[in-house]
């Protein structure tokens, strides 16, 4: 059998027990060095995925995940922390992590090598042609992942796969594949590390990027983020502040009336005008805040 690049020992660290420990940490973090140059080659097979799933989440869809152990957690943390970011619906945004949702906090051994199991865990989510599956293995050719993307496409909906080892099954099972070519692991086979931090990357890049597509930044400020926490509510008077030329006294007034929603104190703020006529023209820009405050 062929062992996967992900797999297969690294030439430079056959040492690795016998290095001290400024060695041995200085070879793990340089290592990850090259999960940013992985996902840079795939730079272009990201922005194709953006493109393509912007349309289809425009229209209503969801950004479904699917995966097991480290990628399948990596799915869940991307998905979790959309709504508090970008307040983006908690229902518009569904992880599968192959053995449940306990799979999280304990691992549950086997149920990666179950593709049926990953199939009837995303028809169980009822996909249609607006949403949009992210399909995550290192190896990419974790039976759980292929299952769901079989299911996924056969429903109509886009899927992308995020693997790490060229020519993998996942990536031809995917209309859309992001190949995170990151190589042999420090410690062979454990594709926690670069292999995951480059997953990480990808799943950054990729979510934000469409969040950006659809209005939910203004500039480079997250002026769309749900203010939940003491946190988020100081950040929601920092960003009116800084996107209205507004002083605190005036952006927290303004928030108040508006139920704290960043966008609309903004465009309350430079028009000068009430939270109804905020609102409607964020929703004839399709909320975009450059938009809606053109003449």
């Amino acid at each position: 059998m062929k062992t996967l690049a992900t797999e297969e020992a690294h030439p430079a660290h056959a040492g690795l027990d016998r290095l001290d420990t400024a060695s041995l940490v200085e070879a793990l973090v340089s290592d990850q060095l090259q999960a940013v140059a992985a996902v840079q080659a795939a730079q272009p097979q990201l922005a194709e995925a953006v493109d393509a799933a912007v349309p289809r989440l425009r229209a209503g869809g969801r950004l479904l995940y699917a995966g097991a152990g480290t990628s399948g957690r990596l799915g869940v943390l991307d998905s979790v922390e959309l709504p508090p970011t970008f307040s983006w619906p908690r229902e518009r945004a569904r992880a599968l992590l192959a053995g449940g949702d306990g799979a999280m906090f304990q691992a549950v051994e086997g149920a990666e090598d179950d593709a049926a199991q990953g199939a009837a865990d995303l028809a169980a989510l009822q996909p249609g042609a607006h949403d949009v599956l992210l399909a995550i293995a290192a190896s990419g050719s974790t039976p759980y992942a292929l299952g769901a993307a079989a299911a996924a496409r056969a429903a109509g909906a886009l899927t992308v796969a995020l693997v790490n080892n060229p020519g993998a099954p996942l990536a031809a099972a995917c209309e859309i594949a992001v190949v995170l070519d990151t190589g042999p692991e420090v410690i062979g086979g454990s594709t926690r590390l670069k292999a995951g931090t480059a997953q990480k990357i990808a799943l950054n890049s990729f979510s934000s990027a469409v969040m950006v597509r659809l209005h939910k930044v203004y500039g480079n400020l997250m002026v769309d983020l749900r203010a939940s926490n003491t946190k988020l509510v100081r950040r929601a008077l920092r960003l009116t502040v800084q996107a209205s030329g507004a002083d605190e006294t005036a952006a927290a007034a303004a928030l108040a009336a508006c139920g704290a929603r960043v966008k609309v104190a903004i465009v309350m703020l430079r028009r000068g005008i009430g939270v109804a006529e905020a609102e409607q023209r964020l929703a004839a820009a399709e909320g975009s805040v450059y938009a809606a405050l053109l003449p």
